[in-house]
């Protein structure tokens, strides 16, 4: 049951992704262009996006926990610091260049177009990197102590 609520949320945010033009990377940077083409009506979609979550964990917080899990998962970190500022400025520097989100730009692949098949390569290749520089970096630490 579970698998199948994760399977169905997914596809329903894709769908959202597809038809608010989330997926479409010359929408995209049009927005982010608001000194030229600027078509702020992602602004609309956010907008949207915000108030549906915020009414959605004002309802879902009056539960004593979740529908299919025995508590609430809630992060504990809230500290500022620099992997959290690089990875931030990383992604959003490649969210400028590329147009892409992540979550948009697999929803775009089935469009099979050429930015897409460049990007999509790109960004899992960025990913491994980032794990592998991770991972070192923690070896370096272990290694150091």
């Amino acid at each position: 049951m579970r698998f199948i609520l994760g399977l169905t949320s997914g596809l329903v945010f894709g769908l959202g992704l597809v038809i608010s033009g989330m997926s479409n990377p010359a929408k995209v940077l049009n927005f982010l262009d608001v000194f030229g083409t600027w078509d702020p009506s992602l602004a609309l979609v956010m907008g949207g996006a915000s108030f549906t979550t915020f009414v959605g964990y004002r309802l879902i917080w009056r539960r004593d926990r979740p529908l299919l899990m025995p508590r609430f998962e809630i992060p504990t970190r809230a500290d500022i610091d620099a992997p959290l500022l690089t990875g931030a400025a990383i992604f959003g520097i490649g969210w400028g260049i590329g147009g892409f989100c992540p979550g948009p730009a697999w929803t775009a692949l089935p469009l099979a177009a050429p930015g897409t098949l460049a990007f999509l390569p790109a960004m899992v290749a960025g990913m491994l990197a980032g794990l592998w520089v991770a991972l070192r970096l923690k070896d370096r630490s272990q290694n150091a102590a």
